[in-house]
């Protein structure tokens, strides 16, 4: 384990964009952590967790202490007739956990297939897809409270989850490192196919009987064809939530927007498609240098190349504010703002 200084930031975020930590290191283990959070310079300076990357834009340099979870591990912690329990370590890599688990027929996950980033993000920010989030099948996850070093585990109630939100981003924002996450998943799922476009791809594939294997290739093929590689083209997936609005505005955007695209959240809530709202206004495929909005889904900004953080911020503000301006409306940005 070395602390390095000043160093850059470009390949551990998705965008790839430049930026520098004041001190870095990379952990393998929660033995680790506990001696990264002991020392006098993660003490004194403000601490950025980072699993991933796929999360985060950095519109300037860090001036405190990036540890980059590199913990890896899945575990088979109980199996019965009925479900398994499955522990991932937070450097796990998602689509792995994913992989993982359609492998062996386990339902619950197949729907988040392709969501980018590690397991230890996954709960912070409530991933979620095709009808589907990781709460479905969250059982309880462990963490290092940062003040005390004591490990802590967190059971579902616990963690307060909210769509793309948790305890995690609200009242304990920065004050724990989540470890490892465990999920309960079925060996008899109940398959969800309507949200998006699954039903019409497995059509598509002339899918005969659905499983979670081809759930999860037909959302691995919607996502390839409308979303770009990071490897490729810098990128955090989806930049903005779908806000959502009371029936009464809802109706209202309906009489004057009949294709509006959005989905009842309850009996008095709709929730909007922010990504119809943003090409609605004409922003998809437009670029700004190299800062642009992704040509195939509005809701997905891109770095093609050398865009700074500063330079994609500002193209997100600007799309807040002409939806603002345009329906009332205020887009919440998915993506931490460093």
């Amino acid at each position: 384990m070395k602390i390095k200084e000043n160093q850059p930031l470009k390949k551990y975020n998705t965008f790839g964009v430049y930026a520098k930590a004041r001190y870095f290191v990379e952990v393998l283990n929660d033995t680790q952590i506990l001696e990264v959070i002991q020392l006098d310079n993660c003490k004194r300076y403000p601490k950025l967790i980072l699993n991933g990357g796929s999360n985060v834009l950095f519109t300037r340099d860090f001036d405190g202490v990036v540890i980059k979870l590199n913990t890896k591990g899945i575990e088979l912690i109980e199996d019965n007739n009925d479900h398994v329990l499955v522990k991932a370590n937070a450097g796990v890599v998602w689509d792995d956990l994913v992989k993982y688990c359609v492998g062996n027929d386990w339902g619950g996950l197949e729907n988040l297939t392709m969501i980018p980033g590690n397991v230890g993000a996954a709960p912070i920010q409530n991933i979620g897809a095709y009808g589907v989030e990781q709460q479905d099948c969250f059982s309880e996850l462990e963490a290092i409270n940062l003040e005390t070093g004591r490990k802590e585990t967190f059971a579902k109630n616990a963690c307060c989850f909210g769509y793309r939100d948790s305890i995690f981003k609200q009242g304990q924002k920065g004050k724990y490192i989540i470890t490892s996450v465990t999920y309960k998943l079925s060996k008899d799922p109940q398959y969800n196919i309507k949200y998006g476009s699954i039903e019409q791809e497995l059509k598509n594939m002339e899918v005969r009987q659905v499983s979670v294997q081809t759930i999860s290739d037909a959302v691995r093929r919607i996502r390839s064809s409308k979303l770009p590689a990071p490897e490729e083209v810098g990128n955090a997936g989806s930049f903005f939530k779908n806000p959502v609005v009371d029936k009464s505005k809802y109706y209202k955007l309906l009489d004057s927007n009949p294709d509006l695209s959005a989905y009842p959240v309850d009996k008095t809530h709709y929730k909007i498609a922010a990504g119809w709202l943003i090409d609605s206004l004409g922003w998809k495929g437009k670029r700004r240098g190299d800062a642009g909005v992704w040509h195939s889904q509005a809701l997905v900004l891109v770095n093609y190349g050398n865009a700074t953080g500063q330079q994609i911020f500002e193209l997100a503000t600007d799309i807040k504010n002409s939806v603002l301006d345009a329906y009332d409306i205020g887009l919440e940005m998915e993506v931490n703002i460093i």
